[in-house]
């Protein structure tokens, strides 16, 4: 299991090519991948912020529950900070198991954690000025889902 947050931005291709290559005795691999998206009003970057030290031990700890509970071979979240450009890379979750359900159930467990509960601070910095990200109901409602 692997789990970096970083500010340098990464090949999610690469990323994957090397994380595919290290598992052993999987017979699923996932991955998603996400990109900053422009906005209405047009974004001119978003700033990540977080707490280090924090933050790579809470998603270190929801990284070991999916590999738990899924039983999955290996996981590798990446998450990145700072300034972002529209289009660059911020995040990318990869998990592998014997079988397919498996790693898409724990891949989407990782990204429900990530998008509504991961320690990360996101501002959107647009034309008209800048303002923090705040949490949807709609990835309150997704993570809910894991719990039952």
């Amino acid at each position: 299991m692997q789990v970096r947050v970083q500010e340098a931005a990464f090949d999610a291709g690469a990323e994957l090519n090397a994380f595919t290559t290290r598992v052993d005795g999987a017979g699923a691999v996932v991955s998603f991948s996400g990109i900053v998206r422009d906005r209405e009003g047009g974004l001119r970057h978003m700033q990540v912020e977080h707490y280090p030290g924090m933050t790579e031990k809470a998603l270190a700890a929801i990284a070991g529950e999916a590999v738990a509970r899924w039983h999955l071979a290996d996981a590798l979240v990446i998450h990145r900070y700072g300034d972002l450009a529209v289009g660059a890379p911020i995040m990318m979750v990869a998990t592998a198991a014997r079988h397919r359900g498996d790693a898409f159930a724990a891949a989407e467990f990782l990204m429900d954690y990530l998008k509504s509960r991961a320690p990360f601070w996101k501002k959107e910095i647009t034309s008209h000025g800048a303002e923090w990200v705040a949490a949807r109901d709609a990835d309150e409602a997704a993570l809910g889902r894991w719990t039952s």
